[in-house]
Order: structure tokens, then C-alpha cells, then sequence
């Protein structure tokens, strides 16, 4: 009886301070209180019962082995953004607001990972702990090593990686101090600060052009080389075209043309035009047949489904597929006879789809064409295919008018690219145009992307459509519609958004008066984020942007995997096949998309790094520019002559105090009133270049009294205050 009554005392006194404690408290804290810290046993069986209670949910054990009581609360499932400061917000599904976690409730979740959440209501704003890290999105991450005496660590390059990473002695791999490496994650014991890991990979030496491109890759989770395993598979893989020429319509003899990049290796797709009685053209787009080569559930399918698509930096691409594929054999090199998927047209004088036909081809390109060749001919050049060239270029023309009055949004924002030596430095700033030869190809393979989508997403009479992968694109957002005419406004502009196809008219005739103006990049860059972000996804809901109702790719299956994918269901169905689970095409649907928005992320990071390097020797230069941007902390300023932006902080106006003005996109001088608005024209000075944080620091030299007038003084009707008046620009 004695033995049981102290049993209850101890539970009774455990859930007494319980009740009454309101923080975190350590397990020493606890046997102190309860006065048992001298007793063995009793503290065996206070350890216990706490182990149930963290089971339980009523306590949660913090990272650094405190525990913390649960207040009342939901728990939910999401995605964590941590900054680099250790302060978090999780997204969720559950939720309509983003939960705001603070650094010590952590609990070693890190920035991106999927993980539970104990949710507590505040007075301000929703609050809560991580209680359990689902799943890891990452676990290798590129940063500088960091050596002492007794041991090393790896300081993250990573803006959203709030600690650095222990390496035990042993662990290094070889690298040197200060070298740039990659580590990998290992464990992260429950009451150390830090996780410790070892070292994967020694990138190189800082500022190294490698180092640092493979460092990006590594920050956003992507691969920069292939497993020798995945090379492996890829080199067996065989050549069987003369086996499959009977299964296969013949184009070996039609006339057909590769139109690409003047530096592409790879390329996935290829026109083919035919003359027909009555006027007629027949146009193929035969695209890769990369699915022949590559069958599902193989070491390289895996890799290519993990990796989702290939990434674009400045000075390389990361393919998807191993160079044995993606450069061999099933890049439609010319003189070469090759595999492929096709969608064949016949096409009247206002290309008009008269017939179509869709199946596995085998074709010989007659000619490689760079986009440069191809303007030359469309400009009025002479070459042996210009009969065919300037037929293609009429009716991408007509698909490209008719796709527009049917509500297309066009966006042609001028993106700076580099010109790179050998060493990976950039040497020069070149824009990339959006020619009519760029045209040419964008419309037949768009009209291929959508017919392709139509032929089995479009109901059949009594028929269910079977499970698909489309490319959708969503209505854009109506509050950000608003800040656009709002800036617009601002800017000289007027516009008034209505809904569904009248937006995008109005959206179109903005883009065409901002055209060759200053204000054209600006409003473009807005108007992009007004669109909501294209996915990938098996529940339709049409392409707003392209004003499709169907929509999907399947014309890039070298460099995306959703290309596969569709290849794959397209033969399936044409063979008769039956539908297949729409959750698990969905689910790859989703990753997909994952991807492709981590390789974007990647090839913007190495752009600003290109951007910064670029501008290492022009500290102290001066440059006309434009406001591109308006924050509490700075102003942007994008320089005309090479659209790279910096910053200049409002600390470093001197003149006066400058707060900022969020509904009128500017900053304003609490003493002196002089603003500075979105699209004013100034003049910088390059100050400082940040190569670790990608970022450039202009200085404010005087405001550019040349004003962009035809996009702001004209149509707002002012004048420059010169004390005379002056002529309006035309």
C-alpha cells in the first residue's frame, strides 16, 4: 500500500506542476521541484511518465531538451519557410493563414521541410511549435568550410539556412579551410544546437566559376552530375531503328528542318512541310521519341523523374537526361535518320486545321537552322529552303493573330543574357528578341501542345475523358489587377480591368502602349505577377495566358519530364488503352511542378550572380536607370543599357528622412516632399558588389531631369521644371 501511495504522490505533484507552469523547463528544473532528485527510482518513474506525456501530446521536447507544455490548439501538416534569422512560417492546407513559429520552437525543422505543427491562437496572429519533421526536403547543403584546431564546420550559402553544420573530425573528406563544399546532413542529436554531417563534395575555391554554379544547383536541392550508375544504364541503351521502320510512318523524304539557339546541343523538335493538292500544306511537328528509348521504371527514368527537368544557368545546362540521350540518340540531329512522336496538320491558306493525325514517325532533317538564319530568310534572304521557311512563317503568323483575338496575354519583357569567356566570366550583356523566327517555332508547337490535349482531354459522346497530364494556368489574381492599373496609373496609363476575356484585351493594350517605352519593362514584370504560376496538374481548368481550354507538353521530352508522361498516355490511348489512376499521375504532376519552380529559382540565382560578377570592376561608375521598385528599406533601380538592378537604401539619401509610401509605390521626403516613384528615370552610382548575397549597392547621384516622357510626362500632361517650358518628346 506504502509503495502505491507514494506512486500517486509522485503523478499527483508531476500534474500539479504542470498545471502551473507556463514555460519551457528543463528535466533537471523538474526533479528539483518535485524534490526527488536524490532518489532513483522515483526519477525512473517521473522519466517515464513524462516520455508519455510527449507521446501523448500534453508536452512537447524542445531541440534543446527543454519541455514545453501544450496550450489547447490544432495541429496541422505544411511546408516551412525559415528565414535566416530562424524565424518561420508554415503554409498549410488547413489553414488560411501562413503560423508563425519562432526560432526556439524550431524543434530542428528546417526551411522547406514538411512538418507537423501544434498550433496555439494568439492575440495577435496564429502561433505554434514544430512538433515533428515529417519529411525532410533537403539534407546536402554548399557552403564554406571552416577548420580549427579540434574541428570544422560548414557555414551554408544558403540565405534560408539559419545554422551552420558541425563536421567531426575524420568527416572532411580532405577539403581544405575555407574551401566552398558540400555537406551532408547525418544526424541531429535532440539537444544539440547544431546537426552535424560530413562532406560530400569539395566544390572549389570561392568565386571559382564552378564552385559557385554547382553551389547554386546545391542550394536549391538540384543535382549539378549524373550517379555513374544512371551513366551506365544510359550507354546500354541500344539503337533499333531499322527494327522499328515498319511499325512507323515514313518522313524521311518529306522536307524537314530543325529551328534552334545558335549554341543548343540538343534538339527535341522538328518541322516538316509538304505541299498538298488544293492548296493545302502539310506541316509535322515530329518531337524526340525519348519514351522509346527510355522505358518506365528504369535506372534512368527514375533519375529523370527525380530531377523533373532540365535547369538553365548562365553558363551551362544541367540536363535531365544523360548526354548518351539527350546529345545522341535522340536529339534530331541533321543527316541522321531519327525516332519520333508526331502531330501531323493539314492546313489551309488561313491555317485552319483541316486534318490531323498523331503517331510514332521516323524522319531525316535535312538542315539545322539557328533563329538568326531564319530571320535572315523572313527579312528577305536567299537560301535553298526559303520556299518552305517563308510558307511555315506565313501560317505561324495567322495561328499567332487568331491565337490573340481569341484573348492570348503577350508579354515580350526584354531579359538580359551574358556573353561568357572560357573561364565562365561574363564579358558582355546581350537581350534576348522575340523574333518572328522565334515565332515560327513557338506557334506550331503550341498548336501541337493543344491539339494533343484536345484529342483526349475533349469529351466523347457518353465518354469520360480519360486521366491526362495538362499544363493549366489559372485566372490572375483581381487584387493584384488592381495594384497593376493602380502603378499603371502612376505611370501615364489608364486601364480599368473587367473579368474573363476582357481582361486579358485590356491587359494586351496596356503592353502595346507601355511598347518601346521605358515603362515597358515595369509594367511588364507587374503584369507577369498578376498570373498565376502554370502547373502541371490531371484536373483541367484551360490556360488562361495562351487563352487554350486545353492545354499540355508534349513537346520537349528531352529536357522535361511531364513531356514523357504525356508520350506515354498519348500511345496509350491510341493504342485503345485504358484510363489510368489519375492520384498517382497527379502526385508526379505535383512534383513536377515542384521542380520546374526549383530550377527556375536556380537559373534567376545564377543570373544575379552573373549579374554582380559582372559588375565587380564597375564600382564607382555612373549610369542612367529606372525605379523598378519601391521598398521600406531601398529603392530598385534597374540601369537602360544592361537592365541589371541594385539597390539604393534609403539610409544613403542624405538630403532627408524618406519614408515609404506603399499605396502610391514610391518614396516620399518627410521634410522636403521630393519623391521617388516607380518608373522615375535617375541617375546611380555603383557603390558596393556583394558576391556571396548576389546583390549590387547603387548610390543616388541626382535625379535624370530627362525624364521618360512619352511613357510618364506626355500622357500625364506636366512639365519640366526648368523655368521654361519645353518640348514634349515624340
Amino acid at each position: 500500500m506504502r509503495g502505491k501511495r507514494r506512486k500517486i504522490d509522485i503523478l499527483q505533484k508531476l500534474n500539479i506542476y504542470l498545471e502551473s507552469v507556463n514555460r519551457p523547463f528543463s528535466y533537471s528544473q523538474l526533479l528539483k521541484s518535485l524534490q526527488i532528485k536524490k532518489d532513483a527510482n522515483r526519477q525512473a518513474k517521473v522519466a517515464a511518465a513524462m516520455d508519455a506525456l510527449v507521446k501523448e501530446g500534453r508536452l512537447a521536447l524542445m531541440a534543446d531538451g527543454k519541455y514545453k507544455p501544450r496550450m489547447q490548439g490544432v495541429e496541422i501538416t505544411g511546408i516551412i519557410d525559415v528565414t535566416g534569422s530562424g524565424m518561420a512560417y508554415v503554409e498549410s492546407e488547413q489553414s488560411d493563414v501562413d503560423i508563425f513559429v519562432p526560432p526556439h520552437a524550431l524543434n530542428h525543422a528546417l526551411h522547406g521541410d514538411t512538418v507537423k505543427v501544434f498550433v496555439r491562437k494568439t492575440s495577435r496572429r496564429p502561433e505554434g511549435d514544430v512538433v515533428e519533421v515529417v519529411k525532410r526536403a533537403r539534407t546536402e547543403f554548399a557552403g564554406v568550410l571552416r577548420k580549427s584546431k579540434h574541428s570544422a564546420t560548414v557555414i551554408p550559402d544558403s540565405r534560408h539556412m539559419h545554422v551552420d553544420i558541425t563536421i567531426p573530425a575524420g568527416q572532411v573528406g580532405g577539403a581544405r579551410d575555407g574551401q566552398k563544399v558540400l555537406a551532408a546532413i547525418t544526424e541531429w542529436p535532440a539537444t544539440a544546437r547544431q546537426p552535424v554531417g560530413r562532406i560530400v563534395d569539395i566544390l572549389g575555391a570561392p568565386g571559382e566559376n564552378n564552385a559557385e554554379m554547382h553551389a547554386i544547383l546545391a542550394e536549391y536541392g538540384l543535382p549539378y552530375k549524373f550517379d555513374p550508375t544512371v551513366e551506365s544504364a544510359a550507354n546500354e541503351v541500344q539503337n533499333d531503328i531499322k527494327k522499328e521502320l515498319p511499325k512507323r510512318r515514313d518522313f524521311r523524304k518529306t522536307t524537314t528542318l530543325t529551328i534552334d539557339p545558335k549554341d543548343a546541343k540538343d534538339f527535341d523538335d522538328a518541322l516538316s512541310v509538304r505541299r498538298l493538292r488544293g492548296g493545302c500544306l502539310e506541316v509535322g511537328v515530329h518531337i524526340a521519341d525519348v519514351t522509346h528509348y527510355v522505358t518506365p521504371g528504369s535506372v534512368v527514368d527514375e533519375e529523370a523523374m527525380r530531377r523533373g527537368t532540365s535547369v538553365y544557368l548562365v553558363d551551362r545546362t544541367v540536363p535531365m537526361l544523360p548526354e548518351r540521350l539527350s546529345n545522341g540518340l535522340c536529339s534530331l540531329r541533321p543527316m541522321e535518320e531519327k525516332l519520333c512522336f508526331s502531330a501531323v496538320f493539314e492546313l489551309d491558306k488561313d491555317a485552319n486545321v483541316v486534318a490531323q493525325w498523331f503517331g510514332k514517325t521516323v524522319i531525316k532533317s535535312n538542315h539545322r537552322f539557328t533563329y538568326e538564319e531564319v530571320q535572315d530568310i523572313i527579312d528577305g534572304g536567299e537560301d535553298d529552303f526559303s520556299r518552305e521557311i517563308l510558307a511555315l512563317h506565313q501560317l505561324a503568323q495567322r495561328l499567332r493573330a487568331a491565337r490573340f483575338e481569341n484573348g492570348s496575354v503577350g508579354f515580350e519583357r526584354a531579359e538580359a543574357r551574358f556573353d561568357i569567356d572560357k573561364n565562365g566570366k561574363p564579358i558582355g550583356v546581350y537581350f534576348r528578341e522575340d523574333t518572328p523566327s522565334h515565332q515560327l517555332v513557338e506557334e506550331f508547337m503550341l498548336l501541337a501542345n493543344r491539339s494533343v490535349a484536345e484529342l483526349v482531354g475533349k469529351p466523347k459522346a457518353r465518354a469520360k475523358p480519360k486521366t491526362f497530364v495538362y499544363r493549366v494556368h489559372e485566372d490572375p489574381n483581381e487584387q493584384k489587377l488592381y495594384s497593376l492599373s493602380h502603378v499603371a496609373q502612376q505611370l501615364g496609363y489608364k486601364v480599368n480591368f473587367g473579368k474573363g476575356a476582357a481582361i486579358s484585351s485590356k491587359l494586351n493594350a496596356l503592353l502595346d502602349a507601355a511598347r518601346g517605352s521605358k515603362a515597358q519593362n515595369i509594367l511588364e514584370t507587374l503584369a507577369l505577377r498578376c498570373m498565376a504560376k502554370a502547373r502541371y496538374t490531371t484536373s483541367n481548368v484551360g490556360h488562361y495566358g495562351l487563352a487554350f481550354g486545353y492545354y499540355t507538353h508534349f513537346t520537349s521530352p528531352i529536357r522535361r519530364y511531364p513531356d514523357m508522361m504525356v508520350h506515354r498516355l498519348l500511345e496509350r490511348y491510341l493504342e485503345g488503352g485504358k484510363s489510368v489512376k489519375a492520384d498517382e499521375y497527379e502526385a508526379l504532376c505535383k512534383h513536377a511542378s515542384q521542380m520546374e519552380v526549383q530550377a527556375a529559382d536556380a537559373e534567376r540565382a545564377s543570373i544575379k550572380y552573373k549579374m554582380a560578377e559582372y559588375m565587380q570592376d564597375k564600382i564607382g561608375m555612373e549610369y542612367s536607370g529606372t525605379i523598378s521598385g519601391v521598398t521600406d528599406r531601398g529603392i530598385y533601380v534597374e540601369i537602360n543599357e544592361n537592365k541589371i538592378e541594385g539597390m539604393v537604401l534609403l539610409r544613403s539619401l542624405r538630403e532627408d528622412f524618406f519614408f515609404f509610401d506603399e499605396d502610391n509605390y514610391r518614396v516620399v521626403g518627410r521634410r522636403t516632399g521630393k519623391t521617388y516613384t516607380l518608373g522615375d528615370a535617375v541617375r546611380i552610382r555603383v557603390d558596393n558588389v556583394n558576391m556571396e548575397k548576389k546583390q549590387l549597392d547603387y548610390l543616388m547621384v541626382e535625379e535624370d531631369t530627362e525624364k521618360d516622357w512619352e511613357a510618364v510626362g506626355e500622357k500625364r500632361g506636366q512639365k519640366k521644371k526648368t523655368g521654361r517650358r519645353s518640348q514634349k518628346k515624340s
